[in-house]
């Protein structure tokens, strides 16, 4: 009997990849391949790279050399980059980077395993020529659908296995005029880890045209899932005992747009919420420019949604967000934050933001502390200005010196951490529902507040003799605050306690 061929994946950057991750390792599985969780112990290491920003760029290199180490030590035959970076320089980077025996995009995805077995063999697969993405969907968004549903454009993170038997839920209405599928699917995923909480994707893709932002390019226009598709995923992953729904795309707003209905995403977390098994369902990645009314209402007032406002601000000085080709100021964006908390006083907020932008001013700057001082946010994550290739801000006249860029970084960033550590003060006596994340003899019992998101927002260390399992549900009081982190004492558990958290 042949040896069993195992593969590895290892997943840098945002939700997004870990998902496309998810998404190769079940059409690995498929096909036989065994996945393992040590790159030493896997025939082919595969390396999801994140192409963002120079940091994570340099980040998936680092992590493609060590991999091609393990082929001196350990098992590991081959190393192969997908991925983000892989997506967006191809054969520039197969070139500048000799360890990596592949170097596979988008459209190699669906023939993942021919693609490594080759590579295993000793064969070549041509690393691709890069192309602008957005060139291969229609302009118009209502045009896009029966183009991925056709499989002439790759879209990681939305691929369906075998039509499954009805639910019985009725899935997610579609718009007027928008054709069903043939019926939920499943979905064409291997989880890679056991947390209680996972990922789905909403969308793929962009429109907008932030001038400093490349992912357009390589991750092409925006193109949502279908809610059926969204909606069967997010069962299979109840069923495999996940507890917290995360939904990730470029921009979340959107969705529907391209289905005919941009109100959609309303629709659909009522019936996301109400999946058997859940306990929290989380949207990410708003920008602050398409917020709606209804849409706020159904983030702050859904049971089981969590009133989470992930609000891509970037900045808040009107000269700066033109020059990013985005909208809004600081009174506008306060005004936002000042109807979400009217609604949900409890609501957890968090940005990112860019200093230092070509022709930024000390002016821009102070406009962006008073906005900041003024926003009162859970979580700040604060990135200093770089070119990035092909980006209209990279031929933009002036450019701050990178002394001048590293010094505003340095001292937005301190600001932040005193704002976000002040915030998580005044949480200190709110009742709050914590989702258990692990249980461990150094850190104890470890969760997160409806206003922390997995890995980026802080987290709660819950102070109790038990040791109730991952995915479980705690409420509990606030009783002291160390920087973003909250020290809470429980009050009850799921389906015992006796009293109610707040939203």
């Amino acid at each position: 009997m042949p040896e069993r061929r195992t593969v590895a994946l290892v997943t840098l950057g945002c939700a997004r990849n870990e998902v496309d991750s998810e998404e190769l390792a079940g059409r690995l599985a498929a096909d036989g391949w065994d996945l393992v969780e040590d790159a030493a112990d896997a025939d082919v290491a595969v390396v999801n790279t994140c192409g963002f920003v120079e940091a994570a760029k340099k980040d998936s290199v680092d992590a493609l050399l060590e991999a091609n180490d393990l082929k001196d030590h350990g098992r590991t035959q081959a190393v192969v980059a997908v991925g983000c970076m892989a997506e967006r320089y191809g054969k520039e980077l197969a070139e500048a980077l000799p360890e990596a025996d592949g170097v596979l995009g988008f459209d190699d995805y669906a023939n993942i395993s021919d693609r490594l077995q080759t590579i295993l063999s000793g064969g070549v697969h041509a690393s691709h020529t890069p192309r602008d993405r957005r060139k291969l969907l229609p302009i118009s968004p209502s045009e896009r659908q029966g183009a991925g549903e056709a499989g002439k454009i790759a879209l990681p993170g939305h691929a369906q296995a075998e039509a499954l038997p009805p639910a019985e839920e009725a899935p997610a209405d579609l718009p007027e005029g928008v054709a069903p599928a043939s019926g939920p699917r499943a979905p064409l995923r291997r989880r890679l880890e056991s947390s209680p909480v996972a990922s789905v994707k909403l969308a793929s893709g962009c429109d907008r045209r932030c001038s400093f932002c490349a992912i357009p390019s390589f991750r092409g226009s925006f193109i949502s899932r279908r809610p059926s598709d969204v909606l069967g995923e997010t069962r299979w992953l109840a069923e495999q005992g996940v507890k917290e729904i995360m939904l990730v795309s470029e921009n979340n707003t959107s969705y529907g747009k391209d289905l005919g209905d941009i109100r959609l995403l309303e629709t659909l977390l009522p019936e996301l919420a109400a999946v058997d098994g859940l306990e929290r369902i989380r949207v990410s990645y708003l920008q602050p420019a398409e917020m709606r009314p209804g849409l706020i209402d159904v983030l702050t007032s859904t049971d089981k949604v969590a009133p989470y406002f992930d609000l891509s601000f970037q900045h808040s000085a009107p000269g700066v967000l033109r020059a990013m080709r985005r909208f809004g100021d600081t009174d506008r964006f306060l005004e936002l934050l000042e109807t979400i908390r009217g609604k949900a006083p409890q609501a957890g907020a968090r940005s990112n933001f860019i200093v230092g932008f070509p022709g930024e001013t000390e002016e821009d700057l102070a406009e962006l502390e008073r906005f900041l001082v003024g926003a009162r946010l859970d979580a700040i994550g604060v990135f200093g200005y770089s070119d990035e290739d092909g980006t209209e801000a990279a031929t933009y006249d002036g450019k701050l010196a990178p002394e001048v860029v590293a010094e505003r970084l340095a001292h937005i960033s301190r600001l932040a951490e005193e704002l976000t550590a002040q915030r998580a003060e005044e949480r200190v006596g709110e009742t709050i529902e914590v989702l258990v994340d692990r249980v461990d003899d150094e850190d104890g019992v470890i969760g997160r507040a409806a206003h922390q998101a997995p890995e980026t927002d802080g987290q709660v260390l819950l102070t109790m003799d038990d040791e109730p399992a991952p995915g479980r549900m705690v409420v509990a009081k606030v009783v002291a605050s160390e920087g973003v982190d909250l020290i809470a004492e429980p009050l009850g558990i799921e389906g015992g306690c006796t009293e109610e958290a707040g939203r």
